[in-house]
C-alpha cells in the first residue's frame, strides 16, 4: 500500500496556469483514491469547495503523508519555511520558470505524480539555516531559510563594516554590501549570482560570499553545516544593516548587533521522480555544455 494516501496541496501564485493545474492535480488525486486536503489560501482558487482545509500554522505533525507544491521554487521555499519541522515530505509541480526544486513538468503531471505514488521516487534531505539577531544579550529577532540568510546595508547605499566568526574564530573584517550565508539548496541562487560556487545538494555544508567587497583577496568560503555563523555589525549610526531571510522577509539590526546563523537540526525531506540527476537540472537551467560526440563515453564500467 502507498504511505501516501493524505495529501496536501498548496499554490501561492494566482495565475491562470496555476489554478488550472491545480484544479487537475486534485482531479486526478481524487480519481486514485487519495484523501485531498487543501492548504487554507489554496482553497480559495480551487474549483473543488468539498476539500478539507487546514491552516499552516495549526497544521499537526501527523496530519498529512505528502504535500505537492504547485508553482516555482520560490513557492517551494515557502513551503518549506511553513512546514519546518513537522516531517512531512514535499513534492514540486513545476509552474515557474526554473525548477531546481519542483521538477515535475505539469505536461508529466499524472505520469510522474503517478509513479511517486506508485512508490518509484528518490528522496533528498535539506537542512534550513536558522538566523537571529542579538541585542545586548537578549534575542530581538530571528527567522529560518532554506536558500540564503542575507546581510545587506538596507536603505542605504553605502558600503557597510562588520567582523565575521566561524564557531567563534575571527575570520575577517570587510568593507562590503554585504554577505549571503547559503545552504547547499540556496547555492545555485543569490549566492551563484554573485560569484558563489555550486554545492551538490546533498553536502553538509554552508557556504559564505561576500557581497561587492572593497577588497580583491575577499572570496566565498565554504565550511561544516555544523558552523555556527557570528556577524558583527559596526558601530557606524547612520548605517542600519538588515538581515532578509530567502529575500522574503526582513530582520532589522542595530549598531553593534550580533547576528547568529546556524543548521536547523530537523530537515525537510523533498521527493523527486526516479531518475533526478542534479547535473542535468544544471545543464538545462544554467546552460552548461552537453557532451561532445566526438568523445567516446564510457559508462565505468568499461562500456561505451
Amino acid at each position: 500500500m502507498s504511505p501516501f494516501r493524505r495529501i496536501g496541496v498548496v499554490a501561492r501564485l494566482r495565475n491562470r496556469e496555476v489554478v488550472e493545474s491545480l484544479d487537475r492535480l486534485v482531479a486526478f488525486l481524487k480519481r486514485d483514491g487519495r484523501e485531498v486536503i487543501a492548504e487554507r489560501d489554496t482553497a480559495e482558487l480551487l474549483a473543488d469547495r468539498s476539500l478539507a482545509v487546514v491552516d499552516r500554522k495549526t497544521l499537526q505533525p501527523d496530519a498529512l503523508d505528502l504535500v505537492i507544491v504547485v508553482g516555482g521554487d520560490g513557492s517551494m521555499l515557502g513551503a518549506i519555511r511553513a512546514l519546518a519541522g513537522l516531517d512531512v515530505p514535499l513534492l514540486g509541480l513545476n509552474r515557474g520558470r526554473l525548477g531546481f526544486l519542483t521538477d515535475i513538468p505539469p505536461e508529466e503531471m499524472e505520469t510522474g505524480i503517478g509513479r511517486v505514488l506508485a512508490g518509484e521516487y528518490q528522496l533528498s534531505e535539506r537542512f534550513l539555516l536558522q538566523a537571529e539577531v542579538w541585542r545586548q544579550g537578549v534575542v530581538v529577532a530571528a527567522g529560518n531559510a532554506a536558500n540564503d540568510v542575507v546581510l545587506h546595508p538596507g536603505r542605504s547605499v553605502r558600503m557597510m563594516e562588520f567582523e565575521l566568526y566561524v564557531d567563534g574564530q575571527f575570520v575577517y573584517s570587510q568593507h562590503s554590501d554585504g554577505l549571503i550565508v547559503a545552504t547547499p539548496t540556496g547555492s545555485t541562487a543569490y549566492a551563484l549570482s554573485a560569484g558563489g560556487p555550486i554545492l551538490q545538494p546533498q553536502l553538509h555544508a554552508i557556504v559564505l560570499v561576500p557581497l561587492n567587497p572593497h577588497s580583491l583577496n575577499s572570496r566565498p568560503i565554504v565550511i561544516g553545516g555544523d558552523s555556527v555563523i557570528e556577524i558583527r555589525v559596526g558601530v557606524r549610526d547612520e548605517l542600519r544593516p538588515a538581515i532578509t531571510c530567502d529575500g522574503q522577509y526582513e530582520l532589522g539590526t542595530g549598531p553593534d548587533d550580533v547576528i547568529r546563523v546556524r543548521r536547523q537540526h530537523r530537515p525537510v525531506r523533498l521527493i523527486h521522480p526516479v531518475g533526478h540527476n542534479f547535473y542535468q537540472i544544471c545543464r538545462t537551467k544554467l546552460g552548461w555544455g552537453s557532451r561532445l560526440d566526438s568523445v567516446r563515453h564510457d559508462d565505468g564500467n568499461g562500456n561505451a
